[in-house]
Formats: structure tokens, sequence, C-alpha cells
């Protein structure tokens, strides 16, 4: 066998060299998507977030009144970490950026996945502070339902303005506190281990999850 044979990488495989570069290209690819869409500053305002939280567990902070009034300012805090995981699914370059990428579906699947477990991560990490009404369980319900509606609201009205969906069921919160709505839909209102409220959860965090990874945020300059 020549030496050139002797050289030559196996049938089929890749040279080293494109490999690196493929890494390279994917890595790089990631990272411009993620700046798109304004992650870093999201993380930065998720730790905000749970500084905030973690302050009024410190200090309580709350709002006179009954058990249903004290829990105003975390959830207040959780709409608001899922309306930042919601504004981060606004994209600035549209049809652009749709037609020159076909790993677009999986670079959306993954951001959401990972901002709501950083979100989680953090929010749980400032609630150590004091004591959280329903504990992390109730928390982790509450922050991916509102997420998917923030989402949904993102499909709809396009990404900047995801947050209107979280704002929205937060004010039909409240209103279910004060009114003793008993509907599963309204899931902040229920008991931790409510299998309805949970389902419900889960239902919009699921199908919020899979209109942006598939289709994303409504283009709000389409017409």
């Amino acid at each position: 066998m020549s030496a050139a044979g002797i050289d030559r990488p196996p049938t089929g495989a890749a040279p080293a060299p494109v490999l690196v570069l493929t890494a390279i290209s994917a890595v790089r690819m990631a990272w411009l998507y993620l700046t798109s869409r304004r992650v870093p500053a999201a993380t930065g305002l998720l730790a905000s977030a749970s500084a905030v939280l973690w302050a009024a567990m410190h200090w309580h902070w709350h709002i006179v009144g009954e058990a249903a009034a004290q829990q105003f300012i975390p959830l207040t805090i959780e709409a608001a970490a899922a309306a930042i995981i919601a504004v981060t699914t606004y994209g600035p370059f549209g049809d652009t950026e749709r037609a020159a990428s076909r790993c677009l579906p999986c670079l959306r699947l993954c951001t959401i996945l990972a901002l709501t477990a950083a979100a989680f991560g953090v929010l749980a990490a400032g609630t150590t502070a004091g004591h959280l009404a329903g504990g992390t369980l109730a928390m982790l319900r509450d922050l991916g339902g509102m997420a998917g509606i923030g989402m949904l609201a993102a499909a709809a009205f396009g990404g900047a303005f995801g947050w209107t969906g979280p704002l929205a069921y937060l004010i039909i919160t409240e209103g279910a506190f004060a009114g003793s709505w008993a509907t599963p839909w309204v899931w902040p209102t229920r008991p931790p281990h409510d299998a309805g409220g949970a389902l419900c959860a889960a239902i919009a965090f699921a199908a919020g999850t899979a209109i942006i990874t598939v289709r994303g945020s409504r283009d709000h300059t389409a017409r």
C-alpha cells in the first residue's frame, strides 16, 4: 500500500478540519440567534426578578389582606418572568431569516426550554429567603403556564407583544381570587397538587412551545 493510501481518511469520514469548521459554524449560528433574540439581556432580567423576589421574601413584602392578596407580589414576578421569555420569541429579520436557516425550529425549542428552566431556577433561588405559598411546585406550574400564554400571545400578536399574555392572565387571576372562581384554567388559584390546574398549565405551555417552535412569533411587518 502506498504512503498516499495510508494517509487517506476512511471512506465516508469527513476530514477533521471540516468537522471543526462545521462545529464552529453551528456555535456561531446559535450565538447569533441568541443575541438577535436578546437572550443575554433576558437572562440578566430574570436574575433581577430573582433578586426582587428574594427581597420580597426576606423583608416580607406583601399586600395586607387575605392569603390570596399576599400572593400578588410573587405572582407578579412570575408573570414578569413569563413575559421576558415570551418577548425573546421576537426576531428582527423575518422572512430573510426563515429562508436562510433550516435550524430555526430546533433553536426556538432549545431557547424556550433553556430560558424557562433558567427562570424557574433563579426564581426558586429567590424563594430561599422566606416562605412561598404553594412552594416551588406551584411556582413551576404557574410560571410554565404563563410562559405558554405569553408564547401564544407572541404567535397571535407578534413577539414584541408577547408580554401582553402574562399581564392579561395576571389580571384575570387576581379577579379569580377576588371572585373565588374554581376553574382549573386559572391554575394559580388551585392548590399546588391539583391535577386539573397542573394539566391546564401544561397544555398552555405545550401549545405555546409547539406553535413557536414550528412557525415562530408573528411577523409584525407582515401585511
